[in-house]
Formats: structure tokens, C-alpha cells, sequence
């Protein structure tokens, strides 16, 4: 599976820092609203290539794109708030979700790579950026 690290500016840290008793509640609502942004891009990109392209009739079952979501916002073992755009396990044939998303992304003998993730990291970068801003604004202002 695919693993998208991204670093947060300095100067958003410092600023987060100064927010207090409410830097947990701001900081998950900043990583949930840049999150959902991820997830928009990586959901239509998914339903881009599934399907597309295949000398056969697709099987496709809907499980993959029904799978995808947002974990809730957590605290590593580091202190850092972490939030994952994935896919739910299990599905209901006993296949794993991330070996068919693999597949999708990276391809198999006889099956060409069509990728969905990588596309859609490069994609909601800058606007992933731009909402976590945003919404870090909208809650300092609302101190």
C-alpha cells in the first residue's frame, strides 16, 4: 500500500503550539479537514480506473471504493496526530482490500498498473494544504 508522508511548515507548528488547551481539538479538525479533501481525490481517481481498460468484462464489486475512509484522528507514540486515508478490511469474498488496491496501483503479470494513489497525492497536495490552512484560520479566529 502506498504511504504518503507529509510535513507540516515550521511556522504552522509554532503557531499550533500557542493555541493551548484547544491545540488537540484544532489539530484534529485541521488534519480531518485536510483528510477529507485526500480522500475526495483519491475516491474519484479510484473510480477512474476501475473497470476502465480491461480486455474482459469487469468484475468489479464496489467493495474497494465502499471501503475507502478516513480513520479518526490518533496520537502516535511521538506526539504527532496522525490520520489515515485508506481502505477498510475485511471484505465479505476473504480478499484483502490493500492486495486489490496494490494490484490497481502497481499491476500483475498480464494486468497493466493503473494507478489511482499516487495521482491523487500529487493531486490534493496543494488543496490539502490550502483546507488545512483554511480551517486552522477559521479556529484560531473563533478564540
Amino acid at each position: 500500500m502506498a504511504k504518503a508522508d507529509i510535513q507540516m511548515p515550521e511556522a504552522f507548528l509554532k503557531s499550533i503550539q500557542r493555541l493551548g488547551s484547544e491545540e488537540d481539538r484544532i489539530a484534529a479538525d485541521v488534519l480531518e479537514a485536510g483528510a477529507a479533501v485526500v480522500e475526495e481525490k483519491v475516491r474519484s481517481h479510484l473510480a477512474g480506473v476501475i473497470g476502465h481498460g480491461t480486455k474482459l468484462p469487469s468484475r468489479s464489486t464496489g467493495q474497494l471504493l465502499g471501503a475507502l475512509g478516513v480513520s479518526s484522528v490518533k496520537l502516535d507514540h511521538d506526539g504527532n496526530h496522525n490520520v489515515k486515508v485508506g481502505f477498510a478490511e475485511p471484505r465479505s469474498d476473504g480478499v484483502s482490500n490493500a492486495k486489490i488496491a496494490n494490484i490497481l496501483e502497481y499491476g500483475r503479470h498480464g494486468q497493466p498498473a493503473k494507478p489511482f494513489l499516487k495521482p491523487a497525492k500529487t493531486a490534493s497536495k496543494s488543496a490539502c494544504i490550502e483546507a488545512m490552512q483554511q480551517k486552522f484560520e477559521e479556529e484560531v479566529n473563533r478564540l
